[in-house]
């Protein structure tokens, strides 16, 4: 954007006298570490570690902070599970060389305002020429800071500029993470799709990526490093990202796995985090295909589809790794999912899940979105920041937001323009998913609060996962009730339950199969999709409700569930098909198709969605109509979606949802009679259209796949 472990780890409490160090020395601190960094770069590897005053890792309890992953969560080194929230801040990887917005504002205010509005982490874009000068004791003083308005960096060069910053961070809470944004020091740097260019080797990457690993191993403020943002490139362009299992120069799993390794050789406890790529192949084709609708494309950094063909391995220490996509709105780029009356079904079942959801779901791997967000337009951009802001909510996945920078152009920031003022309007859209319990704000730090020692509005993970219950509620949430089987596949089986009550507040729910918790995080709402399952297997399901207090429910009664097998259209629904035109060239396709509860239990019409593949043979867009349906045209939505990149037999689909109602276990809708045409009125040549036949009987149709919820639950979309 523009601007499984092989080790052991220690358990048990990991306490150290931090926050009395820090009330200490706060009055020197900053000073103090602004001046002894001077020159650090030019020491070997390791030795900064024995003197208390060459860098801000002197007041740092080592081994405090540091995080791992088990699943998909992160955790810290007792095992509990926390949460990285927060932002970019960008400007070191640009000319400047320095943060953005310093010829204004004050750095201390700044980092302080993030720590009290609830950034527990900042990740910072920077270059890896700029690393590389550090490297070589070439730091300069940058132009770009006011030292009128920063007083407390004047005459620093930026590399003292970035120790003194992360002396504030230290002091208020917030953990760091860098990420290589380009390869040279450039304001547009990113848009160059690879980690090498001109001078910069993909050896000089790696080299600046071990460089910095070491001078900051001994500081826990520096937690992860993203290895590169946003590699990408289309088919036939050159040069270009990929993913495969090659150790080719150009494949950015190979370069994840090398650059991890290197750094985590020196520092062990660092989260590595690995971006997707812009494209991936179809199933059969080969990356030597310069035919673009040969591959699956999305957003630069967003396509992690490889991972589920070639995961990223960092051998023993592969519980580091984190993947991280990102995401965008249509201001932005307009997407071709952002056409149609689109929502966050459609964005979970069409784009996330496909793309980067699946890792989360499947509890392959954490993800933290290391970039999403954007302009409030009071429409589609909006729609869109809302839908995936409740995404990271209901999973608690982590995020940086991008940005707090307000001169980002096609987003802005979460500051305006004097650098100093919040954009409440965006922040309030934010913070639902910045980490609070209780009202307060948490910080990654297991003795400093966010915000720092005297925060009012801030806390510290010690004092989430330490503090005592609330004595005030020791009454548990009912029981849920009702738990029913919605859906299931060969390797899915769908849930929903009737609310628990309880005398405070259920603030989620907790699903079991057999004695084993499935859900990463609380269910807040009473529905729940399990992946991963075992064709024709039976599982035993009950679901537990729970308080603030941490108060736990009784489990509700045992659901018990058999998978579809294996090879057939999955799910508890099918769709069939007749053909009411028998002309497959004229100006007109008319299906006619009907939708079948085949499960044991009533259906939610508003689950299901059903997909009509057809070619539109030309520029003029489609237009659908509803003829006639048995559960009344005015409860059948109609809208024609564009696909990203065409396939065989189709270049968009017709998508048919429901309102509301359900079918009983073995109905159907009876029909539903379609119709659509092309503005200008010209004809269709629907020959080879996928979801077509000359049937004009109703018949089986697995050519009209249908989804429940976000999951494919009968036929076969077009490849």
């Amino acid at each position: 954007m523009g601007q499984p472990s092989a080790r052991s780890r220690p358990r048990g409490p990991l306490r150290h006298l931090r926050t009395l160090l820090a009330a200490v020395l706060t009055a020197g601190f900053l000073s103090t570490t602004g001046t002894t960094a001077v020159g650090a770069a030019e020491q070997p590897a390791g030795a900064r570690a024995g003197a208390a005053a060459a860098s801000t890792a002197a007041l740092a309890a080592p081994g405090d902070d540091w995080l791992h992953t088990e699943g998909n969560k992160i955790v810290d080194a007792n095992g509990d599970e926390v949460w990285l929230t927060g932002t970019n801040w960008f400007g070191f990887n640009a000319t400047e060389r320095v943060f953005h917005g310093l010829w204004s504002g004050n750095i201390t205010e700044i980092t302080k305002s993030m720590a009290d509005r609830g950034i527990n982490i900042v990740r910072v874009p920077i270059s890896t020429q700029l690393l590389l000068e550090w490297k070589n004791g070439q730091a300069t003083v940058p132009s770009g800071v006011n030292a009128y308005a920063n007083p407390e960096l004047a005459g620093k060069t930026s590399l003292e500029v970035f120790d003194h910053w992360l002396a504030l961070c230290k002091q208020y809470g917030i953990k760091v993470m860098l990420d290589v944004h380009s390869a040279e020091a450039d304001n547009s740097g990113h848009v160059y799709p690879v980690w090498w260019k001109g001078s910069i080797t993909s050896e000089d990457f790696y080299t600046a990526w071990e460089w910095v690993t070491a001078r900051y191993k001994n500081d826990d403020t520096v937690v992860a490093m993203d290895v590169k943002n946003e590699p990408h490139g289309t088919a036939g362009t050159t040069p270009r990202a990929k993913w495969d299992g090659s150790t080719d120069q150009d494949n950015f799993k190979h370069v994840c796995e090398t650059a991890g390794k290197r750094m985590l050789a020196v520092n062990p406890n660092l989260l590595v985090l690995c971006e997707g790529i812009e494209i991936y192949p179809k199933a059969g084709v080969s990356w030597t295909s310069t035919t673009p609708t040969d591959y699956h494309s999305t957003w630069w950094g967003g396509n992690l589809r490889g991972v589920r063909d070639h995961p990223v391995d960092l051998g023993a220490q592969n519980d580091q790794l984190v993947y991280s996509p990102h995401d965008y709105g249509p201001l932005v780029h307009l997407q071709p999912w952002f056409t149609g009356d689109w929502n966050r079904t459609t964005l979970e079942r069409d784009v996330w899940d496909p793309n980067w959801l699946y890792l989360h779901k499947e509890n392959k791997a954490p993800l933290l979105i290391g970039e999403w967000g954007g302009f409030l337009d009071g429409g589609p951009n909006e729609k869109w920041m809302t839908a995936l802001r409740d995404l990271i909510v209901e999973h608690r996945i982590h995020q940086t937001f991008w940005c707090l920078n307000p001169n980002s152009g096609d987003t802005g920031g979460l500051l305006l323009n004097d650098w100093k003022s919040w954009d409440e309007e965006k922040y309030a859209l934010l913070k639902p998913a910045l980490w609070q319990h209780e009202g307060k704000f948490v910080s990654l730090d297991h003795e400093v609060p966010l915000g720092g020692p005297s925060s009012t509005t801030g806390i510290s993970v010690s004092d989430v996962h330490d503090g005592p219950p609330d004595p005030a509620d020791t009454q548990a949430p009912t029981a849920p009730t009702g738990l029913t089987g919605t859906a299931k596949t060969s390797t899915s089986v769908s849930l929903s339950w009737t609310a628990s009550t309880d005398d405070v507040r259920v603030t989620g729910y907790d699903v079991y199969r057999g004695t084993k918790k499935v859900n990463a995080a609380p269910v807040t709402g009473t529905a729940y999709t399990d992946t991963g399952l075992s064709p024709s297997t039976a599982y035993g399901y009950t679901v537990r409700a729970r308080d603030a207090a941490g108060n736990v429910s009784a489990p509700s009664a045992t659901l018990n569930v058999t998978t579809e097998p294996a090879g057939t259209p999955s799910g508890a629904v099918k769709v069939r098909y007749k053909n009411d035109d028998a002309s497959a060239t004229d100006n007109a396709i008319r299906p006619s198709l009907r939708l079948v509860n085949t499960g044991g239990s009533a259906l939610g019409l508003a689950t299901v969605s059903l997909r009509y593949y057809f070619t539109r043979d030309g520029s003029a867009s489609v237009r659908a109509w509803c003829d006639y349906a048995a559960v009344d045209c005015a409860r059948v939505g109609l809208r024609v979606v564009p696909l990203a990149t065409p396939v065989t037999g189709a270049d968009a689909y017709l998508e048919v949802t429901f309102t509301g109602g359900s079918l009983a276990a073995g109905g159907d809708t009876g029909d539903i009679q379609l119709r659509m045409s092309k503005t200008d009125w010209s004809d269709f040549d629907e020959t080879n259209d996928h979801s077509r036949t000359t049937a004009t009987a109703y018949t089986d149709a697995p050519a009209v796949p249908a989804y429940t919820g976000t999951a494919l639950a009968w036929g076969t979309p077009p490849n």
